[in-house]
């Protein structure tokens, strides 16, 4: 049988989702209210979901972001997750800033490289606010930071898998 006989069945003129340029915002905004879950524990071990989709998306593509969108998302995040507001607004642009950074240092980036790159900007973001927490008069032991990175380093396959499903889906793939 023919390859293409094989293949998905696919309609002429398919493209994009009427609304795909706001898809990302939407998956980063969902996975921000993911902090309103009723999840009790004396110790936070879960991750900032909705930081991670956003290094996600950007790491998979730069072209659905514009700069100015880390205002709005960075003040959904700070009210969701009870952070003080700016402290997500400022982390997500100077994500954003080396992020871009890095498109235009590296050539080409693996699965282990966009990994790294991931896992550092998670640790600088859970460092920042267990500093800004510390400053803010709050007793968190840098011990209590540890589980929620590791969380969030082993999620990140994860997360980049579920959010390339949805750009497929996004762009009509």
């Amino acid at each position: 049988m023919v390859r293409a006989a094989l293949a998905s069945k696919r309609r002429i003129g398919q493209g994009p989702v009427p609304f795909a340029m706001a898809v990302p915002a939407a998956s980063v905004v969902a996975a921000t209210l993911l902090s309103s879950l009723p999840i009790i524990s004396n110790v936070g071990w879960f991750p900032d979901f909705g930081f991670l989709v956003l290094v996600s998306w950007r790491l998979l593509r730069s072209d659905p972001w514009p700069a100015w969108w880390t205002i709005p998302l960075g003040l959904v995040n700070d009210l969701f997750t009870g952070a003080p507001i700016g402290l997500s607004i400022a982390l997500w642009s100077a994500t954003m800033l080396a992020l871009d950074l890095v498109d235009r240092r590296t050539m080409w980036r693996g699965y282990w490289t966009e990994w790294m790159v991931a896992a550092v900007l998670l640790a600088i973001d859970e460092l920042i606010q267990w500093k800004i927490a510390a400053v803010m008069g709050a007793s968190v032991p840098f011990r209590a930071m540890v589980p929620p990175f590791l969380v969030s380093v082993c999620v990140f396959p994860l997360a980049a898998w579920l959010v390339s499903r949805i750009d497929r889906w996004r762009l009509g793939q």
